[in-house]
């Protein structure tokens, strides 16, 4: 279909790819990943033709057709309506509408034969290219990306950057090209929509080339991932959970292999050393010398994945409810977000809240830092100290300043050991900390931003987005930094990997209410896959039942009921007593590190003997938190 052979790119004085190939099959489902700058893009733009390569050959297929879905689309504007723009993509089927069109009017007047024929032909190759068709597969594409059905009107330069570009997607999808190349095509799309696109894209019929840093849309979507790295590609069966397991095989071999050669090398060496200066012996010396020249040596493998690690303290401890949020109403104009509801925050929640853009998570989120009006009530909790961050505050970084600078006024007290190592834990390693902030990427101002964030030492983080602009390695860094924070916090994304990984609460925004499941991303997922095979089960057929088999089932069904009542308070006073014992865990810890303390036997052991019981507590509650859990949903 599409083959690179031995080419090679520079960008600048500097080579990208070299002398590497690359034979792209048809129907397959390729991910392109690799590390910031290692040319993902650019390898995209090489593949249409846009960048010219400077050593290798590029062979096509003569009848490919390339769809190329990119960033620089975010600028396209039209005063068209998006279902226009979308239809765009079925460009012989609009020429042969136009032409239809055309000689309808024209038989108005013009009863010949001739007339007749044409439109005849034309009719049935629009019939056969399905043409009566494209309006409701093109309705059907925008809706599955998240557009209402009453916003397929409206022009295109009313919608942000981000709508645009999923309207750019539709028409992409919608021409079906055999070759289709997206370049981070979940960027600008809410949890619904990477779904439906997932689902759409698994059974598209064609090759696709993706570059994402969503881990689980890579696995749900491709059979194949292709990595660069040091200027060559590398290539994988299966999808991304495979590549880090076949990576991490290959590594290990190639590490053995590098060690057992070392020995070899110094063995070798040892031998050359003893025997060179005796006459005898010379010539099996220099032997020995030549064949190590000549050997094709094994390189070590470096730990890309390497952090450094922080403390990330908070200041001070809070009370055990962080906020409280009782909402009569919120509204934008006459459209509702909110109205009666109410949640709650406590003290080691980390929340994950989830769902399609417009529903309101970011105002959520502005409403409990206190910056957003609405009808009702904030009511904070005892010594919370709280830290906002969100998309804005990239453009709130002095961009005259150095990283390091930017941290130094943000954060006087502290030494400039420590911002290093915080600007570490963030990827960014010696003299990087001196870059202008002007100079660097969004995801590396991201970074710093994140960064700024934690060192506020903030017992409660309210997270807008964290994960966009940033790549895998990021996010594995992001998420670390969150597994070690001793605060809470709520946290909007649309990486389900690492939403996974740091909330042990899911919240989601149903009928203008706030909903909360009390469990992690993914058994909310098993949950959720549940709840609609119920809602989609057949009515079952309806029996007449005696009074006494009513008054049983009526009897059976508000015990259960209670039984649910029962076990969901169980469950919420259990996690208020593992909160409780895991900040009594914390200040055990905190005490133990005290040199007053680890300097005396007799103190250390009483409370080594106090977190030893503690931990044995907080396991036999998490035992029976997860059987009233397993419990609960039997009971549906």
């Amino acid at each position: 279909m599409l083959v690179l052979n031995n080419i090679t790119f520079e960008f600048g004085s500097r080579a990208l790819y070299k002398d590497t190939s690359w034979h792209i099959k048809p129907n397959e489902k390729i991910g392109l990943i690799g590390a910031n700058g290692t040319g993902k893009s650019t390898l995209l733009r090489v593949i249409t033709g846009e960048y010219s390569i400077s050593g290798g050959q590029i062979t096509r297929r003569r009848d490919l057709t390339l769809g190329f879905l990119n960033q620089d689309l975010l600028s396209y504007q039209s005063d068209h309506s998006i279902l226009h723009v979308a239809m765009e993509a079925f460009e012989r089927q609009n020429e042969l509408n136009d032409k239809i069109e055309a000689l309808l009017l024209k038989l108005e007047y013009d009863h010949s034969e001739k007339v007749l024929h044409d439109l005849h032909d034309l009719q049935h190759e629009f019939d056969v290219l399905d043409g009566y068709n494209i309006k409701h597969k093109a309705e059907e594409v925008l809706e599955g990306l998240g557009f209402k059905t009453e916003d397929l009107h409206r022009p295109l330069k009313e919608f942000s950057g981000g709508w645009r570009m999923r309207v750019m997607l539709a028409k992409i999808l919608l021409k079906k090209p055999s070759l289709l190349l997206l370049d981070e095509p979940t960027n600008h799309l809410d949890l619904p929509s990477i779904q439906w696109l997932e689902s759409y894209l698994a059974s598209y019929d064609g090759t696709i080339v993706i570059v994402s840093h969503d881990r689980y849309f890579l696995d749900k979507v491709v059979n194949k991932i292709v990595e660069i790295d040091q200027q060559k590609l590398t290539i994988y069966s299966g999808n991304y959970s495979f590549f880090l397991e076949e990576k991490q095989l290959r590594r290990d071999m190639q590490k053995s292999q590098f060690q057992n050669q070392q020995k070899y090398i110094d063995e070798q060496e040892k031998l050359i050393n003893r025997f060179r200066a005796k006459a005898s012996k010379a010539k099996m010396a220099q032997s020995r010398i030549k064949m190590l020249e000549k050997l094709d040596r094994v390189e070590d493998v470096e730990d890309s994945n390497a952090t450094i690690h922080v403390n990330f303290a908070i200041s001070v401890q809070p009370g055990k409810t962080i906020a409280t949020l009782d909402v009569d109403s919120k509204k934008y104009g006459d459209q509702v977000i909110l109205k009666k509801t109410t949640c709650q925050v406590l003290r080691g929640d980390k929340i994950a809240l989830i769902g399609a853009n417009g529903r309101g998570k970011s105002t959520l989120l502005r409403m409990i830092n206190g910056i957003e009006n609405f009808e009702g009530l904030l009511t904070p909790g005892h010594n919370v100290i709280t830290s906002f961050y969100a998309q804005h505050q990239l453009e709130s970084l002095n961009i005259e300043n150095e990283m390091l600078q930017e941290l130094q006024q943000f954060a006087p007290e502290e030494t400039d050991g420590y911002l290093r190592k915080l600007l570490g834990a963030f990827l960014f390693k010696g003299e990087d900390v001196f870059k202008k902030i002007k100079v660097l990427s969004g995801g590396e101002k991201a970074r710093v931003a994140l960064a700024k964030t934690i060192l506020a030492k903030a017992n409660f983080l309210l997270l807008d987005e964290p994960t966009n602009h940033l790549d895998m390695r990021t996010v594995n860094t992001l998420i670390d930094v969150l597994d070690e924070y001793q605060g809470t916090f709520v946290v909007v994304s649309h990486d389900r990997y690492f939403l996974a990984q740091v909330a042990n609460k899911i919240w989601y925004i149903q009928d203008n209410e706030i909903k909360e499941f009390p469990g992690d991303y993914d058994e909310y997922e098993t949950w959720r896959e549940e709840q609609a095979l119920i809602k989609n089960k057949p009515a079952p057929v309806v029996k007449e039942v005696k009074n006494e088999e009513k008054q049983q089932n009526d009897k059976q069904h508000q015990e259960q009921k209670k039984q649910k009542q029962k076990l969901e308070q169980s469950i919420k006073k259990l996690d208020g007593e593992l909160t409780q014992l895991k900040t009594k865990k914390s200040e055990i810890e905190s005490q133990m590190t005290l040199p007053s303390v680890y300097s005396d036997f007799n103190k250390m052991k009483d409370l080594q003997k106090k977190l030893a019981e503690c931990e044995s507590q907080i396991s036999s509650k998490e035992k029976e938190w997860e059987g009233n859990y397993a419990e609960l949903i039997e009971l549906g």
